[in-house]
């Protein structure tokens, strides 16, 4: 007998526009005095990497403008920036490039 095997096909998400998917840091376990927060407690994270861009906001002349940010930038931005989304089982954020702060060097 042969055993079915299940092929997991990963998701492409693909922003429109000026919009850019960030995956948001990990939060922080514990504090620097090495105290363990529950998660009621952690602060959203506000730092990420941009896992893919849009092709840029379309001008009054047709033409379409230049992103700042590019995959696999780390950037800033505030804790409530972006829709949260769900794309196979992985949690992302889908932004404005308005929204990010600075790029992280």
């Amino acid at each position: 007998m042969a055993a079915a095997t299940k092929e997991k096909t990963k998701t492409k998400l693909v922003p429109l526009g000026d919009r850019i998917v960030v995956q948001r840091q990990e939060s922080q376990e514990k504090t620097v005095g090495g105290i363990y927060l529950p998660d009621s407690a952690k602060d959203r994270p506000t730092r990420g990497k941009v896992i893919n861009v849009g092709d840029g906001r379309v001008l009054e002349n047709g033409s379409r403008s230049q992103l700042q940010v590019k995959v696999g930038d780390h950037v800033l931005f505030t804790s409530y920036a972006g829709e949260t989304i769900e794309v196979d089982g992985e949690e992302f954020l889908l932004m404005n490039e308005s929204e990010v702060l600075a790029i992280l060097g």
